[in-house]
């Protein structure tokens, strides 16, 4: 006699239909993503545009951030009561919204009011496209589909720096942003006639509504979760370097204060990118055959950014060599692959009707943490007459507050994680065969 583990009941199968459901919901998030950086390779034009300083520029990005984070549990909540198809079409309604208001905004004010609005209707893709996989997708196949989310949104990012930088300066702010705003209105017709929020025979158990009291519950079991707090520091302190450096303060940092030219410095920007997608694919595969290797891999890249930031910001000529700052790019685009991981700490550790609720507070870390920094840069800018080296430090303090945050949790979740290991082999169900 022999005996073979069944399924967990509720995994869903996969499969072709899978990956093209998934595929329409990470394209919302490709646009999307697209929309949030369209502003890292306008920074310059917009400064001009709207005749402000780097505090003021960087408020356009503060602002955008603020609203994304801010959303980040609330999203977290509808997409667990609501199901990712409605939270993805009102993202995708907001976010066209806000860019096509950009693309006409005369005023400061109103160029603010439309980044709010495109940073809403941003938060709430990427915890739908994460919520979807897990929908569509064998529990196994988690962290490989979450780092390819996180590689399509890169993807965006390169859109930004390679075709939306190149349309600015050929057609000019206004159709460059208004013709981007149409790839918003083609991703939610897709949407809205194919996606699914998951299989058949895979539906979840309806979810008790009790108002106030029930989300505060659901906040609350997620929070006491450690691996949902680790995840958010591991997301925090290894987001940020990258996603301040593209979202804003990189083509500035490397046209002003390292003399380059702006299309050196897109290509720069575009090899963040180009790195990213590539370790990116290196991490998940790690991730889903090594689960030991998360930590190692996000304090090893936290080490890695620190180091390669540090020396060029040190270096003793007027500007850095192409060679060093070539290999400061290589680096930062692992951080949003090391990001990632702190969802694969937080997943496991909630059950399916939290999943949203985790992920909104995990990817609330990074976005904290970019926020904190894109204003701390600019107003260390302006304070010091645009000295990149001491505006940049600020990347330090973040990361040292991180890093001791995650080696003060980690014990506490890879202990809670071996607990619920032993609790789902105990319940693990064993059909006998001859």
């Amino acid at each position: 006699m022999s005996s073979r583990s069944v399924s967990l009941p509720g995994d869903p199968p996969g499969g072709l239909r899978a990956v093209a459901v998934w595929a329409i919901g990470v394209s919302v998030y490709f646009v999307a993503v697209i929309f949030r950086t369209s502003l890292g390779v306008a920074g310059l034009d917009a400064a001009d545009r709207f005749h402000v300083g780097a505090s003021a520029l960087s408020t356009f990005s503060i602002l955008q951030l603020l609203v994304y984070a801010g959303m980040q549990i609330p999203v977290g909540l509808l997409v667990d009561q609501l199901g990712t198809k409605k939270v993805l079409a009102m993202g995708g309604v907001l976010f066209t919204a806000g860019q096509l208001g950009f693309a006409f905004s005369s005023s400061y004010g109103m160029a603010l009011a439309s980044r709010a609005l495109l940073g809403c209707g941003d938060a709430m893709t990427f915890i739908s496209v994460l919520r979807l996989g897990t929908r569509w997708f064998p529990a196994r196949r988690g962290p490989v589909v979450a780092q390819l989310a996180g590689l399509v949104g890169m993807a965006g990012n390169l859109v930004s720096t390679l075709v939306l930088a190149r349309l600015l300066h050929q057609v000019g702010w206004t159709a460059a942003f208004a013709g981007s705003a149409l790839a918003g209105v083609v991703v939610l017709v897709l949407l809205l006639l194919f996606l699914k929020d998951h299989p058949e025979g895979h539906e979840p158990e309806p979810l008790p509504h009790h108002g106030s009291a029930y989300v505060r519950r659901q906040i609350a079991a997620s929070w006491k979760e450690p691996g949902t707090r680790l995840g958010m520091w591991v997301h925090f302190t290894t987001q940020f370097p990258a996603m301040v450096f593209l979202l804003l303060w990189g083509l500035p940092f490397l046209v002003q204060g390292q003399g380059l030219s702006r299309a050196t410095a897109s290509d720069l920007l575009t090899l963040v990118v180009l790195s990213n997608m590539a370790v990116g694919l290196v991490y998940g595969q790690i991730i889903a055959r090594h689960h030991t290797a998360r930590l190692p891999l996000a304090l090893g890249t936290v080490g890695a950014t620190a180091v390669l930031w540090a020396a060029t910001l040190a270096y003793p000529g007027a500007h850095a060599p192409m060679w060093l700052l070539v290999v400061l790019c290589v680096v930062l685009g692992a951080c949003g692959p090391a990001s990632m991981i702190g969802f694969d700490f937080a997943r496991p550790a909630n059950p399916s009707e939290r999943q949203g609720t985790a992920a909104g507070i995990t990817n609330m870390g990074g976005f904290t943490a970019s926020m904190t920094t894109l204003l701390a840069i600019g107003v260390l800018l302006d304070a010091t007459g645009d000295d990149f080296a001491v505006a940049f430090s600020a990347v330090f303090a973040l990361q040292v507050l991180g890093v001791s945050q995650i080696l003060r949790l980690r014990g506490q979740a890879a202990r809670r994680e071996r607990e619920r290991l032993v609790a789902s082999r105990v319940e693990t169900v064993h059909v006998p065969t001859a």
